[in-house]
């Protein structure tokens, strides 16, 4: 950690060196030192790793945080396309079905670009370029144990590296260390009050096999296809064909309690070809497998509300993940993730770091991409059997059936398309869909007709499918 005798800047420690704790560390070092304290070693290519157990998974970045990525480090987004990553744009290079079983035409007069690759070349993009930074330290094998302080500051963290244990001392820590977070049990154990917290678990299992890509396509920008489960046909099942660097292809099929995909690798093509459409199995047909089958059950929607609670430390902010985690299927992590530190960033150009109450406008600011993301992801969840304590209320039944009158007019009208998608993406807030953009299209036309089917091109399809 930097001895603040030999500098006259703040010092911050970051919990967690995956994308919500890299993103973190190069918003905070504008204004002060930063530790990235990590239990891993990152790896010096690109490789899955134990500290991101989804890794494996299909992954890809909307264009709210490809935005993200580039306010907060500028170029970085060029420098992975640079390793094989791609810019696909949403829905041009895309195959999607909508939960309610709606295709969407390949309309590609939006701006909206994702950013498509593995995790791996993801993270070790990231980490390449933020950890160049002279002014941020990476800490590998250390595990944070516990904060030190008080209910009113937090002032370091104990934290264990080998054998010996020591404190970070801060004026800022940050935990970004995602999913299972322990800071509810931190901060309980400084006297503070429980935080409030909601689950929302549709139930859902993944399994993920890698794919060379078939025939002709591995030379080709082959598009991303994408069946969504319909929550009203109970046990929803979905999938997801993700062509990434190197010629191979990711796909990912997912299912809920009664329909969940297992990692025997025979049943897997059958898997796919049992969905609400046949696409991706068929496919799959002419596609050599790479190694086994992953799996997964940790999908649930998962939120902290440390924005609510009455009394809140100096010196300790919550980002990413482990404030909310989502089901993976609607791929808002990362982007809500940049988008964290772009409001740490932005708070702390007009506050400074160590002045009392700014760890609560910090946490505050955080909120907001959270509860975005929040919003849509459990907007669908909620309405499968078992997933909440309570049933959906008639406002969120509401709110479900008006963003399906949305999904459908977007996929007749190239203008709805373009707002419904600045709210996927998590550019601009859900009052987008009350906009002139959306309701005239839905009230009056013109409207295209629903397709049939998925709409990949001959080409395409000659090239996958032979």
């Amino acid at each position: 950690m930097t001895d603040r005798s030999a500098s006259s800047r703040p010092t911050a420690v970051v919990i967690g060196a995956s994308a919500a704790g890299l993103f973190a560390a190069a918003a905070l070092a504008e204004f002060a030192e930063v530790t990235v304290v990590e239990r891993d070693v990152l790896p010096d290519s690109p490789e899955p790793r134990r500290g991101v157990p989804q890794s494996r998974h299909a992954h890809l970045v909307w264009s709210g945080g490809v935005r993200a990525f580039d306010e907060l480090l500028p170029g970085v987004t060029d420098e992975i396309v640079a390793r094989g990553a791609r810019l696909a744009h949403i829905m041009g290079d895309m195959v999607s079905r909508a939960p309610n079983e709606v295709w969407f035409r390949r309309f590609t007069a939006t701006h909206h670009r994702n950013l498509v690759c593995s995790r791996p070349l993801l993270d070790a993009g990231l980490s390449a370029r933020v950890l160049r930074d002279e002014r941020i330290t990476l800490l590998p094998r250390a595990d944070a144990l516990g904060l030190t302080g008080d209910a009113s500051r937090v002032t370091g963290v104990r934290v264990r590296v080998g054998d010996e244990e020591r404190t970070l001392t801060a004026d800022l820590v940050v935990d970004a260390s995602g999913r299972g977070s322990r800071a509810p049990r931190w901060l309980t154990a400084l006297g503070l009050p429980p935080v409030t917290e909601r689950e929302v678990n549709a139930g859902v299992a993944y399994a993920t096999r890698l794919y060379r890509a078939p025939g002709a396509t591995a030379d080709t920008a082959f598009p991303l296809v994408n069946v969504q489960a319909n929550p009203a046909k109970a046990p929803g099942r979905g999938g997801i064909v993700l062509p990434v660097e190197d010629g191979r292809w990711i796909v990912t099929l997912s299912g809920t309690r009664g329909g969940e995909p297992t990692g025997d690798p025979d049943a897997f093509v059958d898997f796919a070809l049992g969905l609400g459409d046949p696409v991706i199995g068929d496919l799959l047909k002419n596609a050599e497998p790479v190694g086994d089958v992953a799996t997964t059950r940790s999908t649930a929607n998962h939120r902290r509300y440390y924005e609510k609670t009455a009394r809140w430390p100096d010196g300790f902010t919550v980002l990413g993940d482990a404030i909310a985690s989502y089901n993976p299927v609607y791929g808002h992590g990362l982007t809500v993730a940049a988008q964290c530190a772009l409001a740490v960033r932005d708070v702390l150009r007009t506050t400074d770091l160590t002045a009392p109450g700014t760890a609560r406008r910090l946490q505050r600011a955080a909120a907001r991409p959270v509860a975005a993301a929040w919003d849509l992801a459990v907007g669908q969840d909620i309405f499968y059997p078992g997933a909440a304590d309570t049933p959906p209320t008639a406002l969120e039944k509401y709110l479900a059936a008006f963003v399906d009158r949305c999904v459908e007019t977007g996929a007749r009208s190239p203008r709805a398309l373009a707002a419904l998608l600045d709210v996927m993406s998590l550019e601009k807030a859900a009052t987008r869909l009350f906009s002139p953009d959306m309701l005239i299209p839905m009230l009056l036309g013109p409207k295209k007709p629903f397709l049939q089917g998925p709409p990949l091109t001959e080409p395409e399809r000659r090239a996958a499918l032979g």
